[in-house]
């Protein structure tokens, strides 16, 4: 083990950082597993930065959509889209913004009787309500004449899917007159006797069909809603000439009950149905109201859009007031779920609310896997002296999904073995897992040692996907309270004795400086030129993944890295940072801003000894990536240099530059010639990669001394697995000139 680090308020940045115990990393101090506990010192390596611009690229949130980032648009990665935010999901005010309207719209109301009463609807609402009551009239005759059967009826939906509002149309519908709402508090066993009796009186007229209606039943698991609670009510029901309809969640446990199921109606519908004979065909085709209908709101949403769009057709509602409308309510419903009241809900369910903001899109084991890690750090947060309790067999994953307003699917997810087909979850609204974020880093600060500690352990984890997240979400953090996401999270994992902590840190950099996070180069700067080497080393990695928005700058403070490195030991050269520096600058070569970072390799090659160290370096570790990193998939660099060569690029003449200058210089010839022998075993696969390196080997014999090396590596190179020359060697060799 190495020896402990020195005091936090001794190192560089320590002012922003969070205090550590002596000897080890930052999680440890927080409480989260020690690095006893963890991966071997010796095993942990660092990821080539190629690689791990796969891994960032394959598992980052698509709120980010990494694959249309500049930085990763491609280059010469046979225009592939790696990278960055689409749709302003981040811009402006959307993360540090506060809303600046509260839109309100006055909707009948749902009586709510004190306990042990009973409150009559009043015919009015009833009447209000059926004017704009939009539903599939097919399920509604279904569950109609069900409810006439049986006189009593579970509907099971989510919170806000306009279930009450259905109870209460079924009544309706049947002519049930008075409709009568039970105290929400009656227990399954108390069903029957919470209906009124009434003792008929011979002499009056019969009385009418009464119906009663009681919302969000009370449950719990050790006292379920059973079917002869349902039978006993129906058969006062009977007597009475009366139907009920209960309404339940999800989550209510039942017992040999069978609810309908109730899916919140078309948003289109709704909005039609609330917009009446204002519903105009430009008033609905305006594109403020295509984008709200398609972000999956609740019917009581539509309900207040709609109230918004009239008075925005009479002139009394601005045009930004609808368009901020959506964001507005999705902001309200974030504020719901975490709000504590008697309808919020279970801290186990928030938990799940945060992991999937995390994990939006990924596997849905895996969000629910660590949803109850986080869990048990929340429980420890509320009460440290309870031993946290997390349940083993849970809600079914499509109430939970229900609950969260998410939806599951099967896709496609990268490994490292390939793609693999799996279960996956997010959120309806592709917005929600930012907001979600933002709200309990911003709104609920109590929650944040919890989540530090979770991140933590994220970042600890064997899984690609698992770090990558905890970047993501670490970045999502930083755009929303910069400050302390450095300090309380990204600085500790830069700082960390561990690769897998610092590439965390980088990810987190970079996908922040995506997201419009400001300040981010100016860190990198910072550490870059600090005294700190574990955070040089993240300022480097980071340098490839950004340094295609600003190559000069990045490029420049590559060599200002590499001459400072060279400075302080001469004779004993770090050099694991070396080949960091070199990693980064194949990366640049790599990228969208190619034949810029190229110009600028050429134009300082012969600086000093450190600055052509670092460009021949970098371009040898470009030459070795390889398309779609396969085995032997063509040459990313020569299929560049064969584009160049048809075009009349910069790199018809850069590359075999770099090309005869790595294989004469004496610290890169080998590493070159390893390179070339590869990219010929390669061409005997594939006769378009033979076509670019006849193209490309003649322009690097320009002395004997250039042409006798080429030719004595195709003369005397092993084939595979230690065979004789392939036959495309041989055909190679005839296309050097004489020299």
């Amino acid at each position: 083990m190495s020896a402990p680090e020195a005091p936090a308020a001794e190192r560089p940045g320590a002012a922003n950082a969070v205090p550590q115990q002596s000897g080890g990393d930052a999680e440890a101090a927080d409480g989260a597993r020690p690095e006893a506990e963890g991966e071997p010192e010796e095993l942990d390596q660092p990821q080539n930065a190629w690689s791990a611009r796969r891994d960032l690229v394959d598992h980052s949130p698509r709120i980010m959509n990494v694959g249309a980032r500049a930085a990763f648009n491609g280059g010469l990665h046979g225009g592939t889209q790696h990278g960055g935010i689409s749709g302003g999901n981040f811009s402006g005010d959307v993360f540090l913004g506060s809303k600046t309207e509260v839109f309100q719209v006055t909707l009948p109301a749902f009586p709510s009787p004190a306990s042990g009463a009973s409150g009559e609807v009043p015919s009015a609402t009833l009447e209000e309500l059926a004017a704009h009551f939009a539903a599939d009239e097919d399920l509604m005759d279904r569950l109609a004449e069900r409810l006439r059967r049986e006189r009593v009826l579970v509907l099971s939906g989510g919170r806000f899917t306009g279930r009450r509002t259905a109870a209460l149309m079924l009544l309706h519908r049947l002519g049930a007159s008075p409709v009568r709402v039970l105290d929400r508090d009656t227990r399954p066993g108390e069903l029957a006797d919470s209906l009124p009796t009434e003792d008929a009186d011979p002499s009056e007229e019969p009385p009418l069909t009464c119906g009663y209606v009681l919302y969000d039943l009370t449950a719990r698991r050790d006292n379920p809603l059973r079917e002869h609670h349902l039978l006993a009510v129906r058969d006062r029901l009977t007597v009475q000439d009366a139907y009920l309809v209960v309404t339940i969640g999800p989550t209510t446990p039942v017992e040999d009950v069978t609810p309908e199921e109730w899916p919140p109606p078309a948003a289109a519908d709704v909005l039609a149905a609330h917009l009446g004979t204002r519903a105009t065909p430009g008033l609905l085709a305006h594109p403020q109201v295509a984008d709200f209908l398609g972000r999956s709101h609740q019917p009581r949403e539509v309900a207040r859009f709609a109230e918004l769009l009239g008075r925005y057709a009479t002139g009394e509602a601005s045009e930004e007031a609808v368009a901020g409308f959506s964001w507005v309510a999705l902001e309200n419903q974030v504020q719901e779920w975490f709000a504590e009241d008697e309808t919020s809900l279970h801290l186990r369910d928030k938990a799940f609310l945060v992991a999937l903001a995390a994990f939006d899109g990924g596997p849905y084991p895996l969000t629910a896997e660590l949803s109850d890690l986080l869990y048990r750090f929340l429980q420890e947060t509320e009460n440290p002296a309870r031993v946290p309790e997390v349940p083993v067999f849970g809600t079914h994953v499509r109430k939970r999904l229900q609950v969260a307003r998410a939806k599951a699917y099967l896709a496609e997810e990268h490994t490292e073995w390939g793609p693999v087909t799996q279960k996956k979850a997010e959120f309806l609204d592709e917005r929600a897992s930012g907001v979600l974020l933002r709200e309990v880093w911003t709104g609920h600060p109590s929650a944040r040692p919890a989540l530090i500690r979770w991140l933590r352990r994220l970042a600890d984890d064997g899984r690609p996907l698992v770090r990558t997240r905890a970047a993501s979400t670490a970045a999502v953090l930083a755009r929303t309270d910069l400050p302390s996401a450095m300090a309380l999270v990204i600085q500790p994992w830069g700082m960390s004795k561990r690769f897998k902590h610092r590439l965390v840190a980088v990810n987190a950099l970079t996908l922040a400086h995506f997201i419009a996070t400001p300040n981010i180069p100016r860190i990198l700067d910072a550490w870059c030129s600090g005294d700190d080497p574990r955070l040089r080393w993240v300022a480097v990695r980071a340098y490839g993944l950004l340094g295609p928005e600003r190559p000069e700058q990045a490029l420049a403070a590559l060599r200002g890295a590499v001459r400072r490195l060279y400075a302080d030991a001469p004779d004993s050269t770090d050099e694991e940072l070396v080949v960091e520096l070199a990693q980064s600058v194949g990366l640049l070569l790599l990228s969208s801003a190619s034949d810029q970072v190229l110009a600028e390799l050429r134009a300082h090659i012969d600086d000093d000894r450190a600055v052509r160290d670092l460009t021949l370096g970098g371009f040898v570790s470009a030459c070795d990536r390889r398309e779609d990193d396969e085995p032997y998939g063509a040459p990313l660099v020569l299929s560049w240099y064969a584009r160049a060569a048809g075009q009349g690029g910069t790199a018809a003449q850069g590359v075999p530059f770099l090309w005869r200058t790595a294989l004469s210089d004496p610290r890169t010839t080998r590493d070159a010639l390893k390179v070339l022998h590869e990219w010929v075993l390669i061409a005997d696969r594939s006769t378009t990669v033979e076509w670019a390196l006849a193209a490309l080997l003649p322009t690097l014999v320009t002395t004997p001394t250039e042409h006798q090396r080429l030719s004595h590596l195709l003369r005397t190179m092993s084939g595979e697995d230690g065979n004789p020359p392939p036959p495309v060697a041989a055909r190679l060799l005839t296309t050097l000139p004489n020299r």
